[in-house]
């Protein structure tokens, strides 16, 4: 568990008292007990207040609402205040102020407004850092450190350029290393001097977000940007650590956030926590791959639900509220997926500025008579109930996504072949297809060890590691069954094709050569067509985007294409390995067959459904002390059904025995204690 000082799911969330009176204060206390609230994420935007100029650094208000929120029953996690520089050091110092991508230099103003190369701002987080951890470090009250708040954003500065040219001569050595990596004989950007190169941004590479003329530049600027706020990160944490070497020390992640490499941050995290915001309109599959990967990012630990809202968010198009049970049904699928949290921003609904319609506990009626209050005390009281029982407990995947942030740049900064790529709807396709069938799923690196999934998928393995392609070659000769997509195999971590014919180095595993790559406009289709049956999968199916025009090197030919000049040339393909085999899937095709081929995988690998379930309905499993726990969330607005067949089960959430056929309500949730 995260702490035995409070040896249940933390239950809470990010709470502002600056920007009220001391009265107020007084009654948060009083609707916190009513509601179960047991910890307060407090301080992560008060460096002003903190630290009003150089040298003075004010902690008395902090002393008095880390007591008076202990003294009520209230655990602490406090942050860094690190998220927004004052604005005095703005002025005084304006190396801190970031640049924008064309070169306009910000002012005082918004968050995530520090330059993370600013000597000034590395001297001041860290020294705050540390003063707060010298003066809270023996406070029973502080559970969890929490640093800055959603690192995010670049920089293109001249202390960003300049840290960029010591980022490049550590990683290659010699300016000839860095011109065959980067391959800059082309339009002669043949560099002889390391003060030659500039940062890749809309003044030099660049035009927009997702174009670049020198992937390799943009890829290492990625790559730079990413460590660069790792390493202010890495300054607080370790100026925490200096005083309470037992810390539990985190940053809130937020999912499939681009710009930040999570599996390098994940190393340096005690644990992962992660700010969840799904819209009404989004698909819960996706936020429960969300949540899988956030579980990943430490090889399956717990992780912590640090912010959702309790209703309603302020920054999407349409803010919907959740509907009634929405807020717990969500919460607890979190659970279901690895949190043991589950926190919300924010405790009380701001006044002023661009939150204040953002949702909280406490509204800004003021009193605990509302319907989101309700619904947040009566979770509260679940989960005072359910106590330690599922703290710590793992998921038991036997299905495995890789899934890479470089991968992720790469292919979204490639000049062609189409623009209707992305790399995170791919994997969200093949993902939902096992969701579907209630098969767990873990999100894994590329350096994660696989030997234990029975199936690993890598859709658009655009970019192949160093040493990645053996390490699929010894999975499938040992057994398991690997799948790729179009678009892999391409190119090597500096984004320089392997040359000999696609797909490079898993050539050799996948039995194919990939001759030629076809991009279809949008309302262009072309057909796969069965060459025989596979398990449900026969007839023709549709598939689109890319096409990749292939040649079996000894794979099986599952399916050709139906259309074009390419028609009868193989679309799917089987390979044995070694005990295994390697599929490869050729163009992107409609969910039916993807259903069809990874439900027939799954069976072929006897891995089962946790429980049959009508559309909508969907069921994980934890596993704590060899006793299962299966979280049932109906998704749906209305009752379904379910047959649990001759097992027994508790629901722990309602204290009843249950067998046989099961009546689950919209929205509701079922927390089974499966009977060994």
């Amino acid at each position: 568990m995260i702490s035995s000082k409070l040896p249940k799911m933390f239950y809470g969330g990010d709470y502002n008292p600056e920007q009220w009176d001391h009265e107020t204060h007084l009654e948060d206390l009083r609707m916190f007990q009513l509601a179960g609230i047991d910890i307060a994420t407090i301080n992560v935007f008060s460096w002003a207040l903190i630290q009003p100029d150089e040298i003075t650094y004010n902690f008395e208000g902090l002393d008095q609402l880390i007591n008076s929120l202990y003294e009520s029953g209230v655990y602490i996690c406090l942050a860094t205040s690190t998220a927004a520089h004052p604005a005095w050091m703005a002025k005084k110092y304006p190396d801190v102020l970031r640049v924008d991508a064309d070169g306009r230099k910000r002012k005082f103003g918004g968050r995530h407004n520090s330059c993370p190369n600013s000597p000034t701002y590395r001297k001041y987080s860290e020294k705050i850092a540390d003063k707060l951890a010298e003066r809270y470090k023996d406070h029973p009250a502080v559970l969890v450190w929490h640093i800055s708040n959603e690192y995010g954003g670049d920089c293109y500065c001249d202390n960003c350029e300049k840290a960029f040219r010591v980022y490049l001569k550590e990683r290659y050595q010699t300016l000839e290393q860095l011109n065959k990596a980067w391959n800059t004989n082309f339009w002669g950007h043949t560099f002889y001097d390391w003060d030659e190169i500039v940062l890749p941004s809309n003044l030099s590479e660049h035009w927009g977000n997702n174009n670049s003329t020198f992937q390799g530049i943009s890829l290492d600027y990625s790559r730079f940007n990413s460590d660069s706020m790792l390493d202010c990160y890495r300054l607080e944490y370790d100026a925490i650590k200096k005083h309470i070497p037992d810390s539990v020390v985190t940053t809130n992640l937020m999912g499939f956030f681009k710009q930040l490499d999570y599996f390098k941050w994940a190393k340096y995290m005690d644990i992962v926590s992660w700010d969840s915001y799904p819209g009404l309109a989004t698909p819960v599959s996706f936020t429960a791959m969300a949540h899988d990967l956030m579980r990943g990012l430490k090889d399956g630990q717990p992780f912590m639900l640090m912010e959702q809202t309790p209703s309603q968010q302020n920054w999407q198009p349409y803010n919907s509220l959740k509907r009634p049970g929405v807020m717990r049904l969500w919460s607890y699928q979190s659970v279901a997926h690895g949190a043991d949290t589950i926190m919300f921003f924010q405790l009380r609904r701001s006044v002023g500025a661009c939150e204040k319609y953002h949702g909280a506990v406490i509204e800004h009626v003021g009193h605990e008579h509302t319907r989101v209050f309700r619904e947040v005390s009566e979770l509260g009281k679940e989960l005072q109930l359910l106590g330690d029982k599922t703290l710590d407990a793992t998921v038991n995947a036997k299905v495995a996504i890789v899934f890479d942030w470089d991968n992720w740049w790469a292919i979204e900064k490639s000049s062609g072949p189409t623009v209707a790529l992305n790399y995170v709807d791919q994997i969200h396709k093949y993902y939902v297809a096992f969701f579907r069938r209630n098969i767990q799923v873990d999100i894994v690196s590329v350096d994660t060890d696989i030997s234990k999934y029975d199936i690993v998928l890598a859709p658009v393995l655009y970019m192949v590691k160093p040493g990645f392609a053996a390490k699929l070659e010894k999975y499938v000769e040992a057994g398991g069954t690997f799948l790729t997509t179009f678009f892999s195999g391409i190119v090597n971590e500096s984004d320089i094709v392997t040359t000999g014919g696609y797909p490079g180095e898993l050539r050799k595993l996948l039995g194919i050569w990939v001759e030629e790559i076809d991009a279809l406009l949008p309302e262009q289709k072309n057909r796969i067509v069965m060459k025989e049956a596979y398990g449900d999968l026969q007839g023709d199916y549709g598939c689109g985007m890319l096409c990749d025009l292939l040649h079996s090197e000894g794979a099986e030919i599952i399916a050709e294409y139906g259309d074009d000049f390419y028609k009868g040339m193989p679309v799917v393909t089987r390979n044995t390995f070694g005990q295994g085999e390697a599929w490869y899937v050729a163009s992107d095709p409609e969910d039916r067959f993807l259903d069809g081929l990874l439900g027939q995988l799954a069976t072929t690998k006897n891995i089962a459904s946790l429980l049959d379930t009508p559309e909508g309905v969907e069921v994980t499993a934890r596993t704590k002390d060899g006793q299962q726990y299966l979280f049932v969330m109906n998704h749906n607005a209305t009752t379904q059904s379910y047959d649990l067949g001759q097992t027994e089960a508790r629901d722990l959430l309602t204290d009843r025995s249950l067998s046989g056929t099961i009546e689950i309500e919209g929205r509701g949730v079922q927390l089974l204690e499966m009977k060994k």
